[in-house]
């Protein structure tokens, strides 16, 4: 049983067997989808009467696809969270902010701080999207399902980030089905600039952030130091009552320098080193044992090169993942997962309107057991890949992309994706946007060989997972209302799904699915500003079904041994989520901000004790206050409770979220 409960703890994936269950969701979807054609013709006949009120989108440049673009000019859905934002929020991890400000994410965690945590994309697992800092590859290749383990990364140091929806394979390989989060760090400011912030919380929590930056005509810098610790507490949502504390020391490291005038050298160092006190969901422990002590580091440099109308960026960079793993019973287990990467990326301005994207990537990952009784391996994969991306404005109001992929695995055979979009202005604040493309997922380092006991051959039945994606939607901004409005539809398929636990993959019978829509609106007043946004997501696993039947609303449902038909959606993936926060500015230095999220009923896979069977977790809703009060022009004092009503919630099977939490901090700029 360790060995499961092992990866249980590690593997947030959908790989187990569906028994037993009915979501009865069918009605549901019946009254949602009269919403969705009551909000069409209310969206139809709001924009009828409406185009005297418009006002032209703001200008705002973005980078999705890997250059810089106009926003009206993106195909693909797009959320930008801005410096503004994340300087101003009282967060104190990446998983924080995007559950506070990001659209149609759904954010789980096993637990509170430190614990593992899941960014779930359009109803699709964590692996199924891919996270970049400054443009390197957050992954772990030796985790089962060589996924971004998000829960220990500070948001301090980020400066902004983009979310880009629907597949993104063509530019950015592989796991992009679900979409991509873009993460760029902070840079050096003109001048010399140091800030301090000391924050305590609940839990005898205590959080110490101090950087210096600064910056001249040749060169800049950036450095943060980030030393966390809070007594934590009990994940298990059982009797027990034993606190899980979490440790957490960083530091982040960001210097350029101007070589010539038409050259830059880039370069960034990271190093996190954390402890964690967990508690293994088998049986439903609460130990005071299981620990892990984790260990990552990443290094990063570039050139780029701009002149006349090209631009040439080569970069290098290597990551390690190190994970210490204490079980119930004083085993420890090691695990350690490495990347190199080497990337080239090319960019030819025809003119306005044409711009043609190219590069070349040679990506080395390897995975080690050094310490696992029993299972002793290692192995590396090498995956090669090439890409072209061509943006062009075909029509004087229409702007466009195509783009095609093509990727070598040295185990898992070669992998071609295609992605198009199109943009249409159909007048100075609004647009329609769509985007279709091909995605794929290698099979990880765990998936692709066998190594029960020392064998570690190469699983050649085991293949590629592929997916379609397409998504379209509509965007505007009303100027006398002041409202902004956008909604959009998507649908995904993924064929070949690999199934199973760490060492027993294959890949599935069945397909998996996800669609839904996704609506989002903005208010903004003198002081008041109000954001709202639903997601509705109907997903379908059915990758162990071997008689699938179509329900009334053609999606497939499994059918059991008995004839009965069980629940097919993903894990701990809400059929429907609301996020909303509202703004209000009582004077230039009192800032107060209520969030509000509610997160619809899932299904989760049932422990040992259950024998497996899936499980449900409770539909809820959650408040926080947020409160910041600018003390001078160099001190900011920020208050804030979460959870304000103290609601007790799951988002993973028998770990509790966290209870009310008060939390205190002060800032100040030199």
């Amino acid at each position: 049983m360790a060995r499961k409960s092992l990866v249980l703890q590690l593997k947030i994936n959908n790989g187990t067997k569906l028994k037993n269950f009915s979501f009865k969701k069918n009605e549901k979807w019946k009254e949602i989808l009269k919403f969705v054609f009551m909000l069409k013709i209310a969206i139809f006949i709001f924009l009828l009467i409406s185009n005297a009120l418009s006002k032209e989108i703001p200008v705002i440049v973005i980078s999705p696809g890997k250059s810089i673009q106009s926003y009206s000019s993106v195909g693909s859905q797009v959320t930008v969270i801005d410096s503004d934002t994340i300087n101003n929020s009282t967060e104190t991890f990446l998983t924080d902010l995007l559950n506070n400000e990001a659209q149609g994410l759904n954010i789980f965690q096993l637990g509170g701080v430190g614990t593992n945590a899941g960014i779930q994309m359009r109803g699709l697992p964590k692996r199924y999207s891919t996270v970049y800092i400054d443009g390197v590859k957050m992954s772990d290749p030796g985790a089962p399902d060589n996924g971004f383990y998000s829960q220990g990364l500070f948001k301090h140091t980020i400066d902004r980030i983009e979310i880009l929806k629907g597949s993104q394979s063509s530019l950015y390989g592989n796991s992009a089905v679900g979409g991509t989060i873009n993460i760029f760090t902070k840079q050096g400011r003109l001048g010399k600039h140091s800030d301090v912030s000391i924050a305590t919380a609940s839990n005898n929590t205590k959080d110490i952030f101090y950087s210096m930056d600064g910056a001249n005509e040749k060169q800049n810098y950036y450095i943060g130091l980030n030393y966390y610790k809070t007594d934590g507490i009990s994940a298990m949502n059982n009797d027990n009552s034993e606190d899980d504390g979490y440790r957490n020391n960083s530091l982040f490291v960001n210097y350029g320098y101007n070589i010539t005038n038409d050259t830059l050298f880039k370069s960034s160092f990271s190093l996190k080193d954390s402890f964690l006190n967990y508690d293994e969901p088998t049986n439903g422990r609460d130990d005071t044992n299981p620990s892990t002590d984790d260990t990552e580091g990443h290094y990063n440099l570039k050139i780029v090169n701009s002149k006349n109308n090209f631009k040439n960026t080569f970069g290098y960079s290597t990551s390690y993942y190190g994970r210490r793993i204490r079980t119930h019973n004083d085993i420890v287990r090691t695990f350690e997962g490495f990347r190199e990467m080497l990337t080239y990326l090319g960019e030819y301005n025809i003119n306005l309107d044409n711009k043609l994207i190219y590069g070349s990537d040679i990506e080395f990952v390897a995975g080690d057991f050094p310490s696992d009784p029993g299972v002793k391996f290692k192995s590396d994969e090498e995956i090669y890949s090439q890409y072209l991306d061509y943006q062009f404005r075909p029509y004087e109001n229409t702007y466009a992309t195509i783009g095609l992929r093509n990727d070598q695995h040295t185990t898992a055979g070669d992998e071609q994706s295609f992605r198009t979009t199109a943009s249409y202005k159909l007048d100075k604040n609004s647009k329609i946007r769509a985007s279709y493309g091909t995605g794929f997922i290698f099979p990880t380092i765990y998936e692709g060989h066998d190594y029960e006991w020392t064998n570690t051959a190469v699983k050649e039945e085991v293949v590629a997972e592929k997916s379609t994606s397409f998504d379209i939607g509509y965007e505007t901004f009303f100027e006398n209302l002041n409202i902004g409005f956008n909604v959009t539809y998507f649908d995904i398929k993924i064929e070949d799904p690999i199934v199973g636990w760490t060492f027993e993959q294959e890949n599935g019978k069945g397909e998996q699915k996800s669609r839904g829509i996704e609506l989002a609106t903005n208010w903004s007043g003198k002081n008041l500003n109000i954001n709202f946004s639903y997601t509705a997501t109907d997903s379908y696993s059915g990758m162990d079904c071997d008689d699938p039947a179509k329900d009334a609303f053609g999606y497939k449902k499994c059918i059991d041994s008995n004839n009965g038909i069980v629940d097919s959606a993903m894990v701990r993936v809400p059929l429907h989520a609301i996020n909303s926060k509202i703004d209000y500015n009582f004077n230039q230095y009192l800032n107060s901000s209520l969030l509000i999220k509610y997160r619809g009923q899932t299904r989760d896979y049932g422990g040992s004790d259950q024998d497996f069977r899936d499980q449900f977790l409770d539909e809820y809703l959650l408040f926080d206050l947020k409160n910041s009060y600018k003390l001078s022009e160099f001190y900011n004092l920020n208050f804030s409770i979460n959870n304000l009503l103290n609601k007790g919630h799951e988002n993973s099977y028998k770990y509790t979220g966290p209870p009310r939490t008060f939390n205190i901090q002060l800032k100040k700029a030199f």
